[in-house]
Order: structure tokens, then C-alpha cells, then sequence
């Protein structure tokens, strides 16, 4: 930092320090205010800072010239967050109203980031919503709306969050209403004013038409609409321009204005008696202008509300009532009044209303609604339900572990919000073409109207030209462009049970050429099982059939391991007793049991001496190995480990244990490969068990006897050599490894899906879900592309068409040539319809 100060000495300047004084949680002592101060003060920027320790607060002298005071704040609040304090800041989520283009949202968005104590503010206009973090204490909700209000736009308003989602779909509904209520208005005036004038121009109406009281019906019909229906748009540019720029509503006032103004100036002079401005009027010209605009909104407001739809499913799951028990009585309550440690019925065919832990009852839960998982998943006493989820058998009763904003739905919701509002990084260059777009058209069109003025063509083909080049131009289609796909991909994910956390990181997924797979819980069900039973010959025989299953020699050997491990709670043994209980066996109380350390376990089993060990333990207690060495030889060269069971002093079986590969395992990596992508294992198994695993996966390259804390370092290497990466992980053990990665992506549960540390979530325990994901990122990344070709290249080909480029050209169609502006609104109006429509297309992508 010091070397930076040096080589470029700040330039004289008049701005003055600014200062900045934050709340600090977590000083105890002196010691910690100067560890605050020493921190605060190596940002560069930050000229001084100094703690009060009674009032826990920083105050910091920011040099503006040195660095941006927003950038330089968040960066003491990092470092002091790192040194062990914390500077508590929130997050607020405003629903807006007003907003006509992707300048109304850069306006808001630059309004709410100058006010003082805001860290961050970024507005989505496809969803309608600002996502504010700031100091609390440095400014408050109300300071904030109050910006959003000076900016010339409304904010939501209510009570608590059940409420304020209550209030946003009842201002979103009068918001339709209105537009409804203009284009009816609209429609009204403007089909018989377009019709009359038509049929005069076309000599339909006979010679009544000409005459000039008719020029003032027109004047009736279209000034209601101008003025009525069209007022919206001169108050957002009257708002906009006060702003310092330049939107959607100023192109559509000037365009319809041109045309309302000068027929108004040639009726008023030829009332006079003076006819220099010509006695033909274009009255219908800025009333179908008005009315084609507003019926292209309403139709785009419609369609917007369908980006949505993912949300709105996710909140109509969550049940109403939950049936609790209460001081011994059944209580049917609102799912508001319900509380942790709550036991609650759920009868079949109801939908579990809380998240919470089966204590009586057994059933086949439903899951799909919230993990994207089409098998029903078994519950029994002990086991996690999700609230929303669907209870299929068993009646069942549960006690509420999560409730309210807790609850997996809540979370989930609030997750997909989040990334929904939140702004991907391609967004920024439309965000800065948008900001010069307006402007730019506007002087485009006063160029047209000069140019064609200076070549003779007359002063109503220019004008015409002017209002065309106006009213064709689409800034909404450009900034509906990105967030609309974003909304649709990111909700689709959510229906499958793939939880993205914000839109960078749906963005980045597209661009990933390498995967890195953690073994243990992602590849693998990450706890043993038996895999082989190999009995050795003749071994059945010399056994009796007292207190003994029936059947083959392996049902026998498995029935007495089994019984003597049981009660074990060594991993090997209890995976043995497991496979015993999926055979449907009754297993028996051993009538001995000795633990013999780092060997195994020498027990009494239905009148029989079982031992049941690593091989030392069968030297040792001279049991001779026949055979089955070069068995066990075997399957240790498949990674597994070998159990030696021996009965009455001969060898009996091998019983082979393994992390098995889970479901879909193989299946997911054999996508991955079809999608051109290479995939790595990575583990802290040695490299022959490692080797074997992915030799059964399929997968290319093996990372093995990697520590914990070196995986990080691995995913930084394969970056250097260029790979873009993501990391699949469990979300905790692998927290280094997937902050590292371009994208980390967590293999979750669905009663917990807060991943911080992961970009990507995946609700089910299934491997399928990466490539599912990383399909649903390239979709939705070409989507966006085609609504920016489609938007840029509308803009690029239709403006200088407007302006008039074809018109000396004899081969092109007359209505080209010479663009009437009722058919550039209605252009206008298909544009952004249009990109809307494509974003939704994502709606019917699939995923498999």
C-alpha cells in the first residue's frame, strides 16, 4: 500500500474528509480497541480511525481522493470482521413501483447507493425490487424508501412479511388494473379517431370528411388519450430527466408530442385561415403511439409476473393449519402459531406443516415438492420431515423443530429470492449501454430530422422520420434482456431441488470445463457396507442346523457375523448387522463376547465359536486359511476391506466391506463427460482405494491421500493450469475447497440448505443433480444471448430504419422506406413482449 501512495501521490483536491462511524459488537478490552483502529487504518483511504469503546463505535476519516468511501467502509468492515469483531449490517428487500425501464432502475439504484450508510443497493427491474445492505443506526428502512421517493418512483409499504407479500400482489394487481383501465380509455378514443382518419386518407368516407369540423373530432378523440392515458409517461420524464437522465417514458412523451403538437399547430392555423403547415393532421398517429405502448406494457407486465411463477409454487406449499396437540387436546391453529417443541398429527394425505423429527408413527413421506426427489422417502421414529411435504401412509406425529422463517421451505424461498433479485455480471454491460441509449436516440432523431430537413425531403417527412426514430427505439427489451432469464433458470433450478445463491453464480456454472469431486458423501454413500460374502468350500457342512436360518451358506455365514457383532457400534459391524436386517434376518444374542484391540471379536452364536477379525486374528488363533487368501488377496485389490469369519476352528467366509458407490453416481459422471467436461475425484483415501472407486465411477484423473486442509490448494492448481472449476463437496467438511473453486456446489439435505460457503446447492444427495445444473446454466446463458441479440439487434437494424436509410433504395418495401410511427410503437411494443416470451420458453427446458 505504501508503494501505491508513493508512485501516485494524490492530487490537490477541494473535497473535504469524509467521516463514517460504524458499531462495533465484540470489544472487551483496550487491547481490542487498538486491534480495531490498527485495521481500520491499513485500508488505504482511511486517513483515520478512532474507537470509542464506551459507545462500541468506529469513527473513520475517509480521503476521497485516495480511494471511494463506499469501497473503503466495506473494506474496514471485512478486515475488522476478520480480526474477530463484528459490524452488524442488514439487508432490506423494497418491492417498487413506478419503474418503466432499465434507466428507472439504474436511477434508484444510484439514488439508494449515495445515501449515507448504504454498503450496497442493486435494483432488478424484471422483478421489480430493490435489495439494500447498510449500517443500522447510519440509516434506517424509511431514510431509504425516502431516497427511492426523491428519485420519483413508490415503495410497498406494511407490517410485517405475511403482510408486505399481501400489500406487493395488491399494488402489482392495481398496477395491471390501471393499465388496464389507460388502454381501455385508449382503445376508446383511439380505434374510431384511426379509423375516420383512415378512411378519409383513403377517400372511404366521401367529401363530409374533409370538411374542417372534422379535424376537431379528431382534436376531441385524441387529446384525452394524450393527456389521460399518456400521462404516465410525462411524469416519468419529467422524473427522469430531473434525475440527470433519460428513459422510456421520455422517447414515447417526445414521439407522441411531436405528432399531438404539430396537428394541433395545423389545425389552430388553418382555423386562422393560414395553411403554410399544410392541412393534414396526424392526431391519430400520437394516439395509436400511446395506446399500441400501454396495450405492449400491459402485455409485458402479464408476462413478467410469469417469471415468477417458481416462487409463487413454493409459497402456495406451505400448509395454513396445523393439527397440535395441546394439554392433551387436538387444537387445529394457524401455521403462524405454531412453536418449536409443538407435537403435531399428520394424518395421511396431509401435508406436513413444520419442519420437526418423527417421535411415533411410520409412512413414505413425499419429498418431491421441496428436494426435486420423485421416490417417496421412508420415515420412522427419529427421523427428519420437512414442513410442505406431502405425508403419503402412516399416520404420524412429529415435534416441530423449525418453525416459521426457520423452516426449509422459508429458507428455500428466501435463497431463490435472493438470487433472483441479484444481478449477474453480464447485466453490467447492458446496464452501461442503457445508460447512454436514450440520450443517444434522442440525437439520433434530431439528426434525422436535420438531415432529411436539408435534403429537401419537407418538413412533414422529417417530422415523421423524428416521431418514428423516437418511438421504435426499446430500452425495456434490452433491460428485460438478462434478469427475465435469470428469474425463469433460477426457479427452475428450485423446482428440481438445485438452489442457486446468487445469479453470478448461474452465470459462471456455463463457463466450468473441469469438475472436482469429494468422494466420501458425494461419489460415495460415505458409510461401509458389505459388498461380498465368499464362503469357503465345504464349510456349510460342518455346521449343525440347532438355532440356524435356513438356506445357502451365505444366508448361514452372514446370520452368525451378524449375531455376533451385534450391538457393535464399530462402523464394519454395525454394516454388517445392517445387511443382515435388509436379508430379513433374526438375528440372536450372542451367548459371549470378548472385543479382541486391533483385531476383531471372538463371540458364542447359537452354541457355535464365531471369530470375526482381520486375518492376524486368525493366525494367531491358528485357524488355517485354506484358500481363501488369494480371495481376500482379491478383494483388497478392490478397495475393500476383508473380514475373516471363522466357526469352531475352521475357516468359514470372507465378508468384503466398502464405502459403496450411491445411485446415480456413474450415471452423473457419464453426463458430465457427455457434456465435455473432465471430472476428478479427490480424497484422503490411499491411491489403490481411490484408483478402484473411480475406475467403477468412471471418472479421469484421482486426487488421492489429500488432507482436509490441502484441497483448496489442489482446486487453486488446476485453475493455474486454466481449468475453469467446480467443486462438489458435503458443504462443511469442504468449505476451503469450494470457496476456492470458480463455483463450489454442495450436495445438501432438504432440512438444511443454508450452504454459505457454496454458490450452487443441490436439495437431494444425488450426483445427478451437477450436470443437471450445469445444463440449466447453459440454457439460461443462451437464452439471455438470444434476448440480447434479439434486443441490440432490434435497436441496430430498426432505428436506422426508422431514421429513413431504405428509402432511396426502389427494392425495398414502401412501408419501409418510409416507417410510419404507428407501426414503430407497435414494434416497440413487440419487442420487449418478445424477449419476455423467450425468457419463458425456460420454463419448459428439462433438465434430463
Amino acid at each position: 500500500m505504501t508503494t501505491q501512495s508513493q508512485t501516485q501521490p494524490s492530487p490537490p483536491s477541494d473535497r473535504p474528509a469524509a467521516q463514517v462511524t460504524l458499531p462495533v459488537v465484540g470489544m472487551t478490552c483496550a487491547n481490542c480497541v487498538a486491534t480495531v483502529e490498527r485495521n481500520a487504518k491499513k485500508v488505504p483511504g482511511v486517513a483515520d480511525a478512532t474507537v470509542n469503546f464506551a459507545s462500541e463505535k468506529v469513527t473513520l476519516v475517509l480521503d476521497p481522493t485516495l480511494a471511494d468511501p463506499k469501497a473503503a467502509t466495506a473494506q474496514v468492515i471485512e478486515r475488522v470482521k476478520k480480526a474477530g469483531y463484528d459490524v452488524p449490517t442488514a439487508t432490506v428487500e423494497l418491492p417498487l413501483l413506478g419503474m418503466t425501464c432499465a434507466n428507472c432502475a439504474n436511477t434508484i439504484q444510484r439514488r439508494l447507493n449515495k445515501v449515507e450508510g448504504v454498503l450496497e443497493a442493486t435494483v432488478n427491474f424484471a422483478n421489480e425490487k430493490a435489495v439494500v445492505t447498510y449500517i443500522p443506526g447510519l440509516v434506517t428502512r424509511s431514510d431509504l424508501v425516502e431516497a427511492v421517493r426523491k428519485a420519483g418512483y413508490d415503495v410497498v409499504e406494511s407490517g410485517d412479511e405475511e403482510e408486505m407479500a399481501d400489500a406487493e400482489a395488491a399494488a402489482r394487481a392495481a398496477e395491471i388494473r390501471h393499465q388496464w383501465t389507460r388502454l381501455i380509455v385508449g382503445a376508446i378514443f383511439t380505434v374510431p379517431l384511426f379509423l375516420l382518419s383512415m378512411g378519409r386518407d383513403f377517400g372511404l368516407l366521401g367529401s363530409w370528411a374533409h370538411a374542417p369540423w372534422v379535424n376537431w373530432l379528431f382534436f376531441v378523440l385524441a387529446t384525452p388519450v394524450q393527456f389521460y392515458v399518456g400521462w404516465d409517461y410525462y411524469v416519468g420524464g419529467y422524473k427522469s430527466l430531473r434525475n440527470g437522465s433519460a428513459n422510456m417514458d421520455v422517447l414515447v412523451a417526445m414521439g407522441s408530442s411531436v405528432a399531438y403538437l404539430y396537428s394541433t399547430a395545423v389545425l389552430l392555423a388553418t382555423t386562422l385561415g393560414f395553411h403554410g403547415l399544410g392541412d393534414h393532421v396526424y392526431f391519430e398517429t400520437s394516439a395509436a403511439i400511446i395506446t399500441l405502448i400501454v396495450l405492449g406494457k400491459l402485455l409485458e407486465v402479464r408476462a413478467k409476473g410469469q417469471t415468477s411463477e417458481a416462487i409463487k409454487k413454493l409459497m402456495g406449499l406451505q400448509p395454513k393449519t396445523a393439527r397440535v396437540i395441546r394439554n392433551g387436546e387436538e387444537l387445529d391453529i394457524p401455521i403462524s402459531q405454531v412453536v418449536k417443541g409443538d407435537i403435531i398429527l399428520v394424518r395421511p394425505g396431509e401435508k406436513i406443516p413444520v419442519d420437526g423429527t418423527v417421535i411415533e408413527g411410520h409412512s413414505a413421506v413425499d419429498e418431491s415438492m421441496i428436494t426435486g426427489e420423485s421416490l417417496p422417502v421412508e420415515k420412522r421414529v427419529g427421523d427428519p420431515v420437512i414442513g410442505a411435504t406431502l405425508n403419503r401412509q402412516g399416520l404420524l406425529k412429529i415435534e416441530a423443530t423449525r418453525v416459521g422463517k426457520e423452516t426449509a421451505l422459508a429458507q428455500i424461498i428466501r435463497l431463490v429470492e435472493q438470487a433472483q433479485g441479484s444481478r449477474a455480471p453480464i447485466q453490467r454491460i447492458v446496464d452501461r449501454v442503457a445508460a447512454y441509449f436514450v440520450p443517444a436516440v434522442i440525437a439520433i432523431a434530431l439528426l434525422t430530422f436535420v438531415v432529411w430537413l436539408a435534403l429537401g425531403a419537407g418538413f412533414v417527412p422529417a417530422l415523421i422520420r423524428l416521431t418514428a426514430v423516437l418511438v421504435i427505439a426499446c430500452p425495456c427489451a434490452m433491460g428485460l434482456a438478462t434478469p427475465t432469464s435469470i428469474m425463469v433458470g433460477i426457479g427452475k433450478g428450485a423446482e428440481h431441488g438445485i438452489l442457486f445463491k446468487n445469479s453470478a453464480a448461474l452465470e459462471r456454472l456455463h463457463q466450468v470445463t473441469t469438475v472436482v469431486l469429494d468422494k466420501t458423501g458425494t461419489i460415495t454413500r460415505g458409510e461401509p457396507a458389505v459388498t461380498d460374502i465368499l464362503v469357503a468350500e465345504g464349510a456349510a457342512p460342518s455346521i449343525g442346523s440347532n438355532g440356524l436360518p435356513g438356506g445357502d451358506p451365505e444366508t448361514v455365514a452372514l446370520f452368525l457375523a451378524a449375531s455376533a457383532e451385534r450391538g457393535s457400534e464399530h462402523p464394519l459391524g454395525e454394516a454388517i448387522v445392517q445387511a443382515a436386517r435388509e436379508r430379513g434376518l433374526q438375528l440372536t444374542q450372542p451367548e459371549a463376547f470378548n472385543a479382541v484391540a486391533g483385531h476383531g471379536i471372538v463371540a458364542q452364536v447359537a452354541g457355535h465359536r464365531v471369530l470375526l477379525g482381520n486375518r492376524r486374528l486368525m493366525e494367531d488363533s491358528q485357524i488355517p486359511l485354506d484358500g481363501l487368501a488369494e480371495q481376500a488377496a482379491a478383494l483388497q485389490d478392490q478397495a475393500k476391506t476383508v473380514m475373516w469369519l471363522a466357526v469352531d476352528g475352521q475357516p468359514w467366509a470372507l465378508i468384503g466391506v466398502a464405502d459403496t458407490i450411491k445411485e446415480g453416481s456413474r450415471e452423473a459422471v457419464a453426463e458430465m463427460h457427455e457434456l465435455g467436461l473432465t471430472v476428478i475425484m479427490i480424497t484422503g483415501d490411499n491411491q489403490a482405494t481411490a484408483q478402484a472407486i473411480a475406475r467403477e465411477a468412471g471418472i479421469d484423473r484421482v486426487f488421492a491421500e489429500v488432507l482436509p486442509g490441502e484441497k483448496a490448494g489442489h482446486v487453486a492448481r488446476l485453475q493455474e493450469e486454466g481449468h475453469v472449476v467446480a467443486m462438489v463437496g458435503d458443504g462443511i467438511n469442504d468449505a476451503p475447497a469450494l470457496a476456492q473453486a470458480d463455483v463450489g456446489i454442495a450436495i445438501g439435505t432438504g432440512t438444511d440448505v443454508a450452504m454459505e460457503t457454496a454458490d450452487v446447492t443441490l436439495m437431494r444427495g444425488d450426483l445427478r443433480g451437477v450436470p443437471q445444473a450445469i445444463r440449466l446454466s447453459r440454457a439460461t446463458m443462451r437464452n439471455i444471448r438470444e434476448n440480447l441479440v434479439w434486443a441490440f439487434g432490434y435497436n441496430v437494424a430498426l432505428i436506422p430504419i426508422a431514421a429513413g436509410v431504405l428509402a432511396p433504395f426502389s427494392w425495398a418495401p414502401d412501408f419501409l422506406r418510409q416507417l410510419h410511427p404507428i407501426l414503430a410503437a407497435g414494434a416497440m411494443a413487440f419487442s420487449s413482449i418478445s424477449v419476455v416470451g423467450n425468457a419463458l420458453r425456460l420454463r419448459r427446458f428439462k433438465l434430463t
